[in-house]
């Protein structure tokens, strides 16, 4: 019995190497934590811990992914994998919390952008599940530069 516990934790070689996880999944809380800081300053219902919990989520989900289509369940032309289901999978997820954030209060419709900005964390977060740290940065970077520019804008006009 105790044989088979140390076993299950006995580390066994991974598609995704265990530092380079740990690094995919800092990059996605900082990432998801960048947009995450943006909403709460606007002071908005999806704030920094549910950016974070969601690109870490979607991070996740992308590494475990690729661990099970590493396992074997037979042979190479019996296996097999589907990455989109993966995508999918998350972005049902996100737009069910996206969807969630977003109500008509009096004939307005309310935070559009924070069910967008949940959306886009999502997308950062399988970036950096799929080793696209760089991509997910990026894309971070313009939508944090756009939001501010566009409140810029939308100030102008009010």
């Amino acid at each position: 019995m105790l044989e088979m516990i140390i076993a299950e934790f006995t580390p066994v070689q991974s598609a995704v190497a265990a530092p380079v996880a740990a690094l995919r999944l800092c990059v996605a809380v900082v990432l998801g934590a960048v947009i995450g800081i943006e909403r709460e300053w606007r002071r908005k219902a999806a704030g920094l811990r549910t950016h974070i919990l969601v690109s870490v989520a979607a991070c996740l989900f992308v590494i475990l992914g690729l661990e099970i289509s590493a396992l074997d369940f037979g042979t190479a032309g019996e296996q097999r994998n589907d990455p989109l289901r993966m995508i999918e999978a998350v972005t049902a997820g996100v737009a069910f919390l996206a969807a969630g954030t977003i109500f008509t209060a009096k004939g307005e419709v309310k935070n559009v952008t924070t069910g967008a900005s949940l959306w886009l964390a999502g997308a950062v977060g399988l970036g950096c599940g799929t080793g696209q740290e760089l991509l997910a940065a990026m894309a971070t970077v313009i939508v944090v530069a756009v939001l501010a520019l566009l409140r810029l804008v939308e100030r102008d006009e009010g």
